[in-house]
């Protein structure tokens, strides 16, 4: 059952990318995180209220409700980083580089909760790194001399700015390979 549940979340993860391009092009990527985070609050509380878990809410300790909100907390970084990356960049470069938040979730689980790192969980986690960079196909930088029109040309600084969504992509990989794993330190048990 957890398989289909792991797909949905990729086709909707995959839904989310084109509709958020979509969103973002002539939004503050902040403005467009803060509205995205109401819809998904009052759809997650609806779920809670449909199978009538509002009780349990007591139930929680201290331990899991502090790494819940550090979840969450990461949770908006991911999304602030990504929602500006989609703003920025190319949705076929920055999906691929917030998706490699597999990467970082699983070199987390090894450091922090102490999973075995066997050879082919290594070898497994090297080809998605290569898959990733391969995928981020890097445009050549034009750098205009002197004598271009009016005298003046992009220079490779101007260049570097324009590479500013790269950036927010990895930082929103790192944030949400976070989640899980402080999920994880606060639901265990």
């Amino acid at each position: 059952m957890w398989l289909l549940f792991a797909l949905g979340s990729a086709v909707f993860a995959g839904m989310t990318a084109i509709l958020s391009k979509l969103g973002v092009t002539k939004l503050d990527s902040n403005l467009a995180t803060a509205l995205r985070t109401v819809v998904v609050m009052v759809f997650a509380w609806l779920m809670v209220g449909i199978v009538g878990s509002f009780e349990t809410i007591t139930t929680i300790s201290g331990h899991t409700f502090l790494f819940l909100i550090l979840s969450g907390l990461a949770t908006g970084g991911s999304w602030l980083c990504y929602f500006k990356a989609l703003q920025l960049g190319d949705v076929n470069k920055v999906t691929p580089i917030d998706k490699s938040s597999t990467l970082f979730t699983m070199i987390l689980a090894v450091l922090l909760l102490g999973e075995p790192l066997t050879l082919l969980v290594a070898l497994a986690m090297g080809l998605i790194g290569s898959g990733t960079l391969l995928m981020i196909e890097r445009k050549p930088v034009q750098v205009a001399s002197e004598q271009s029109v009016g005298g003046h040309g992009h220079t490779q600084n101007a260049s570097r700015g324009a590479n500013l969504w790269m950036l927010y992509a990895f930082g929103a990989a790192l944030f949400a390979g976070l989640p899980s794993i402080l999920g994880k330190m606060g639901i265990e048990g």
